[in-house]
């Protein structure tokens, strides 16, 4: 095999890593919301001492509904941001045509404040106003604070629903080989195991988006996660005490 082959196999793979890296926030977050709900549900469930079969219903439907619902609301949040971003920037394209001497006075004062001045200011104004599209991209950088969402309003969609449903079924797993097979030992403990282990995993990649330490952000997941499930849990407990 060819040095070039070699290359063009690590370059797609590299290709494939960054898309990942791209999308890697709204799999930890829509990973984080299925696991942390789905579980709050077995919990709720099982404080309230439902039946296994009825864990399962309460949690495929919570998985799928939630989650489908999750997955729309990062698209349309994202369409909604790309739209309102043409919107101003077809704003700019016009007082750029119509008010020039407005909108250079606006590019001179940017620059102002950022410590430019005398013949160096006019010369990064006369460069900048010199061509309309990176006037525009100035201006929607610099003086309204806008930058573009690039990535595909579907593929965070389809990635925040594909985690949710992913990591929201690990609490249901143990459940599910009970359904199945039977499982000899204790339902919810082993769930509360499975689901400490996504907590942790994701607590791990969350610490990636983030930028923050890897142990902090493990922990931090794992105790909101308790702390929903306590509340569910009690909450079960207490609705079933009261009805029974």
């Amino acid at each position: 095999m060819s040095a070039s082959h070699d290359e063009s196999i690590l370059h797609g793979d590299s290709k494939y890593l960054v898309r990942f890296q791209d999308y890697l926030g709204e799999f930890v977050y829509g990973g984080i919301d299925g696991s942390i709900t789905t579980f709050a549900v077995v919990a709720g469930a099982t404080g309230a001492d439902l039946s296994s079969a009825i864990v399962l219903i309460l949690g495929f439907a919570n998985i799928f509904a939630d989650g489908f619902a999750m997955s729309i609301g990062a698209y349309l949040a994202t369409r909604s941001a790309q739209h309102n971003y043409d919107k101003h920037k077809t704003v700019e394209y016009w007082e750029v045509d119509n008010l020039p001497d407005v909108e250079r006075q606006e590019i001179r004062e940017i620059y102002q404040k950022k410590g430019f001045d005398g013949e160096l200011l006019e010369q990064i104004v006369e460069v900048i106003c010199s061509d309309r599209d990176r006037w525009v991209d100035v201006m929607m950088k610099d003086e309204l604070h806008m930058i573009r969402e690039r990535r595909s309003a579907i593929a965070i969609g389809a990635t925040t629903f594909a985690s949710f449903i992913l990591v929201g079924l690990i609490p249901l797993a143990i459940y599910v080989w009970d359904y199945l097979f039977d499982f000899e030992g204790d339902l919810f403990f082993t769930a509360c195991l499975l689901t400490s282990i996504a907590f942790i995993i994701v607590g791990f990649l969350k610490s990636f988006v983030t930028q923050t330490n890897k142990i902090k952000g493990v922990l931090e997941t794992l105790l909101l996660g308790a702390a929903a499930a306590s509340v569910a849990y009690y909450v079960g407990y207490f609705l079933d005490y009261i009805i029974n």
